[in-house]
C-alpha cells in the first residue's frame, strides 16, 4: 500500500500542485491545499475503487478548495463572462443561455470556466484526450457565442421598437 501511495503522489503532484496555484493565486497555500489534498487521499485510498487516478485526485483537491472558501479564503477570481469584453455592449446573464446548449458543451464550459480545470485535467475528468477536450471546448465556445449573438441581436431589436 505505501508504495502505491508513493506512486501516486510522485505522478500526480505536479497537476494537483498546478490545479490549486491557479485556484488560488498563491504558490505557499496551493502547497499546502495539495498536502491536504493527498492526506484526504492517503485516508481514502483503501475505498478507491480503481479509475482514474487523476480524476479521482482533482475531485478530491476541488472538495479542499471548496473548504477553503467556506472558511473565508478567497481564491483567484474566475472569468464571470464567457463573452469577448469586446463584443456587443449588451449585457446578458451567462446561466440561461448555458441552459439552451447540449449537456456535454454545458459541462465542458463549466469544468473549464467554472471551476478553473486545465484542458490536461478535463481529459482526466472525462476520459477522453486532450485534443479532444480542446475540440469540444472550442465548440462548445462557437455554439455559446452563436446564442450570445442572436440574443443580442434580439435586445437591440426589441430597444429599437420600443418607443423611449
Amino acid at each position: 500500500m505505501a508504495a502505491g501511495l508513493e506512486e501516486l503522489f510522485r505522478a500526480h503532484w505536479p497537476l494537483v500542485h498546478a490545479y490549486l496555484t491557479r485556484r488560488t493565486g498563491d504558490v505557499s497555500l496551493a502547497e499546502e491545499l495539495a498536502q491536504e489534498t493527498f492526506y484526504r487521499a492517503t485516508r481514502a485510498f483503501l475505498g478507491w475503487r480503481g479509475g482514474s487516478a487523476v480524476a479521482w485526485l482533482l475531485t478530491i483537491a476541488r472538495h479542499v478548495l471548496i473548504d477553503e472558501v467556506r472558511r473565508g479564503r478567497r481564491l483567484v477570481p474566475l472569468p464571470e463572462s464567457l463573452i469577448d469584453p469586446s463584443g456587443p455592449g449588451v449585457a446578458l446573464e451567462v446561466e440561461p443561455l448555458l441552459q439552451r446548449l447540449p449537456e456535454q458543451q454545458r459541462r465542458l464550459l463549466r469544468l473549464v470556466y467554472v471551476y478553473g480545470y486545465s484542458h490536461a485535467e478535463v481529459a482526466a475528468l472525462t476520459g477522453t484526450t486532450e485534443g479532444a477536450v480542446k475540440t469540444g471546448i472550442w465548440r462548445s465556445r462557437e455554439a455559446f457565442r452563436r446564442l450570445y449573438h442572436q440574443e443580442s441581436e434580439q435586445m437591440a431589436d426589441g430597444e429599437r421598437e420600443s418607443p423611449s
